[in-house]
This record gives C-alpha cells, structure tokens and sequence, in this order.
C-alpha cells in the first residue's frame, strides 16, 4: 500500500474537506479524490461520506484512524532515519583513542559533528595503541586514534592529526625554585619514567636512540601505560618523563613542566587518524575530517 494515499487519508480526516485537505498537499482536488477511492477499492470499505459540510469519516475510517497515524508515523520516521544514515547524518560510530587526543583533537571532532551531523551518536573508549589495534582488526571499533607509527593489519587510511615536540615532566622536588629548562643529562642522571616498549615501540626505540647519539646511558627506572599514571609516577620522585607539549594544559601537583635544552635529537610524539579503506565514504571519514579541521 502506497504511503501517500495513508498520509492523503490522514489530511482528509485532519480538515475534514477534500478542498483543504488538497490545498495542504499540494495536490489537485480530482486527483485527490481518485487516490482515496483506490484506497478504498484496496480496503474494501468507505472511508468518507461526502457532503455540503465536507468530508465525513465513516465509522470504519474514525476505527483505524489512530492505526493509521501511527504506522504512518513510523514508516515516516524509519526513512528519515535511513535517509539520514545514508546521508551521514545519523548511525553509530566507535572510536577508540589515546589520552593525547582528549585535549584538542576530540573536542574539536564532536564541536563539528554535532552540528553537521546531530544524529550520529559516537562511542568513545579511551584505549593503548595495541589495544586498539586489536579492536580495529576486529571491527570493535570504526576509527583508532593513536600514536604512530603503529603495526595494523588491513588495507587502512592514516591521517596525521597532531605532531607534538617533547618538554619534560620533573619532579617539582628536583629542581631549583623557578628553573624551567633541563638537559639531556640532568635527565639521564634521574632515570626515565617511560610507556612500555610494548605499547609504543618506535617511539621507545627513537627516545632511547637520542640518548645514545649524545653519549649517555639512560635508565628506565619505571614503566606506566596511561599519560596520567606516568605523571604520578614522576611526581612520585620516580625519575623524568619525556611527553608531548600538550601536557602543560594539566596542572598536576609535584610535577613541573621543563624544556629540554639539548633535545633536538628527541622524536616528535605524533597522534594520527587510522581506519580502514571503503570504496564509498561514511561516517568515519566525515569524523577524521572534523578531528583534523583548521590544521
């Protein structure tokens, strides 16, 4: 059964005139008519009385008149949401991510989708690089926001999104009052608070690296896989932390913050975009679109 001979009955029933009703459609009044007496022939029973007063409903239209507006109701809801999704507008979208990406990356996604795409509802899970790789394999999530380079399986897109050079997290213990600049060597002597070799090894690899090329021999004296936990950790008095600059928007008690004087061999800590290739575009996209605006 056609919809818009159900939404034509509704407009009838709603004015109670054939001419009204024509008007609020949009339609010519004859052809309004011949429409609702083919929906009558398919029905099998009367749905008006026609009259000087207008358009009567008879018993069985005033019967299955609220039948009809729900269904019409929701037929009308579940296009527009397919309509929507198809569009880009609405649906689900999982993205995992590491805490990098908290200070400007994600607010900046979720600014831009809720305006342009209000519908879509996004589930975020704060996850490490190998976890979220083996969420992305596994289809648990839609988009990985991590540190690169990272190893993925699949034919996948990667966008870089930030690329942060590297200050020192000290204990506030450690230093003289005021003094905000160490050098490779007061690092050294203190010993690395650093993430995993696991969780970032390219990244490990290339700050250990820089050490060597200056001919000094750093010690991890402590592993943590979570930003904040490594910030505990040096506040702690554990030893120094190499993080991306970002980490100066936290202010986290025993820690100050520090240039390194001598640093130009260190790695720069980068976040990218990683999901997998389509052959059309979908929210996805549009969402590592948004993640990298204004760069």
């Amino acid at each position: 059964m056609d919809i818009r001979r159900l939404e034509e009955f509704i407009a009838v029933l709603d004015t109670g005139s054939l001419s009204k009703a024509a008007v609020q459609l949009g339609v010519a009044q004859p052809a309004l008519s011949q429409s609702l007496a083919r929906l009558e022939r398919e029905l099998g029973v009367k749905l008006f009385q026609r009259s000087r007063r207008g358009a009567e409903p008879t018993p069985a239209a005033r019967q299955i008149a609220e039948e009809v507006r729900r269904g019409v109701f929701r037929i009308v809801n579940a296009i527009d949401a397919a309509q929507a999704i198809a569009a880009g507008r609405a649906g689900v979208l999982r993205v995992g991510l590491v805490s990098s990406a908290l200070i400007d990356i994600l607010p900046r996604a979720l600014r831009i989708l809720r305006d342009e795409a209000p519908g879509v509802r996004i589930v975020l899970r704060e996850m490490s690089n190998a976890e979220q790789a083996q969420a992305l394999s596994r289809g648990e999530i839609d988009v990985a926001l991590v540190h690169t380079p990272v190893a993925l399986s699949g034919v996948m897109h990667e966008k870089v999104l930030m690329r942060e050079r590297l200050v020192a997290a000290v204990p506030e213990d450690l230093l003289p009052g005021g003094q905000d600049r160490v050098s490779m060597a007061d690092i050294a002597r203190a010993g690395l608070v650093m993430f995993p070799h696991a969780q970032l090894p390219t990244f490990y690899e290339a700050v250990m690296d820089a050490f060597r090329k200056e001919g000094l021999d750093a010690e991890i004296v402590q592993e943590a896989n979570r930003t904040l936990t490594v910030l505990a950790c040096v506040a702690g008095g554990c030893g120094i932390a190499l993080l991306p600059s970002w980490i100066r928007s936290l202010d986290f008690s025993g820690v100050r913050y520090c240039e390194v004087v001598d640093g130009a061999r260190l790695p720069s800590f980068d976040v990218s975009a990683i999901w997998p290739k389509r052959a059309v575009a979908g929210l996805a996209d549009d969402f590592v679109r948004a993640c990298g605006a204004g760069q």
